[in-house]
């Protein structure tokens, strides 16, 4: 797998995991009072206060070694050699090259459409003596 399909990988993963934190926190953070005027807030139905406190611990580690991964695929993408003008330069070559290639494939499709023409053009004719039992020219 290529470097920036592993940083895709990476990126998906941290929203992921990111996603997961916040909703975990989200289910099973305690009610907070939000005024004197609203009655207390029903205590939320944990299963184990020590595995709440816990939880978050081990969402943020993950979502760190995620980060620190990424941030490793990050350190190991290739420098640019030659800077922003090199890179300019490439990329005009890369345009020409491509052009290049999309007029010979024009080229290549049109031959072939005038092919088709002609194979269909002789099938017609075919059927058409085999429908009136004609001999061929």
């Amino acid at each position: 797998m290529d470097i920036i399909s592993q940083l895709q990988e990476q990126v998906n993963q941290i929203a992921g995991l990111t996603f997961n934190t916040f909703g975990t926190l989200q289910r099973d953070a305690p009610s907070v009072r939000l005024s004197q005027n609203y009655p207390e807030p029903p205590p939320n139905p944990t299963e184990d206060a020590a595995t709440f406190s816990e939880q978050p611990k081990q969402m943020s580690a993950a979502l760190v070694k995620a980060a620190k991964q990424f941030d490793a695929l990050v350190a190991a993408l290739p420098l640019s050699e030659g800077g922003e003008e090199a890179q300019l330069k490439k990329i005009a070559e890369l345009e020409a090259e491509n052009d290049a290639v999309g007029q010979e494939l024009q080229r290549q499709l049109e031959a072939a459409e005038r092919e088709l023409k002609q194979v269909q053009e002789l099938f017609s004719q075919t059927t058409d003596n085999c429908l009136n039992l004609k001999k061929p020219d």
